[in-house]
């Protein structure tokens, strides 16, 4: 029963956490139109280049498996989808060259993925092998990519582009994936527990550093200094 309960309940968060990567599209989208300086400052190149690897993979397994499993498929999908308009608006706001380069990969990857799911056949038998590997994998990048996005606030004193509803709504997904793993068994639940604790943790440091900007003389100070060396944002 609480397997059950569990999977449904973290299916339907990963639909919700959905709406957490669109209000971050939103607030470039907002700061664009306002014609505020640096549309994605601080929004870490690199942290989001690597979500976008991880909900590519995912959405590239899903289709791979008998049976077609929709809840894996189609949110990661869309969560794809939106990372990728957040790199066209990274490369668009800094027009250099690696964001450039790297929303064309993506770009690339996402019509291979679909060609994939298309004409390729499944790996039912490996299918568990590979996934541990490529959760292992993926996690390790996470916590990579989520370190570069919170030194980049730690060094700029500001969250910039950074909305905190996309960090709470992923959150309250990794909880329940955390639940979720545990009810599993941890001979089997271990790797989606390493990601899911990984990724909550992330998100704990970076929900502390929006209050951390608001109130620290410290955070105050290096926006300053942020503003008078002129380092902004534009840093990948």
């Amino acid at each position: 029963m609480l397997f059950k309960f569990f999977g449904t309940l973290n299916s339907i968060l990963i639909v919700v956490s959905l709406v957490g990567v669109f209000s971050q599209v939103r607030t470039v989208w907002a700061r664009k139109r306002d014609s505020e300086t640096g549309a994605t400052e601080v929004l870490s190149l690199n942290k989001f280049f690597v979500s976008f690897l991880a909900y590519y993979s995912f959405f590239v397994y899903g289709m791979s498996i008998e049976p077609f499993n929709h809840f894996i498929v189609w949110p990661r999908l869309a969560a794809a989808l939106l990372v990728a308009v957040l790199l066209y608006e990274i490369w668009f706001d800094r027009k250099a060259i690696i964001p450039l380069t790297l929303f064309i990969l993506a770009a690339l990857l996402l019509v291979s993925g679909i060609v994939f799911g298309l004409v390729a056949g499944t790996y039912e038998d490996n299918g568990r092998q590979l996934m541990t590997v490529m959760i292992v994998v993926i996690t390790a990048f996470l916590a990579q990519g989520y370190t570069h996005q919170i030194m980049q606030v730690l060094k700029l004193g500001d969250t910039g582009a950074l909305d905190i509803k996309m960090s709470q709504f992923i959150l309250l997904m990794d909880v329940s994936t955390i639940a979720f793993a545990f009810t599993m068994g941890l001979e089997d639940g271990w790797p989606l527990l390493l990601l899911a604790v990984v990724s909550a943790c992330t998100k704990l440091v970076i929900l502390y550093l929006f209050r951390w900007t608001r109130t620290s003389l410290a955070a105050e100070k290096k926006r300053e200094a942020a503003r008078q060396e002129n380092i902004g944002s534009y840093q990948s």
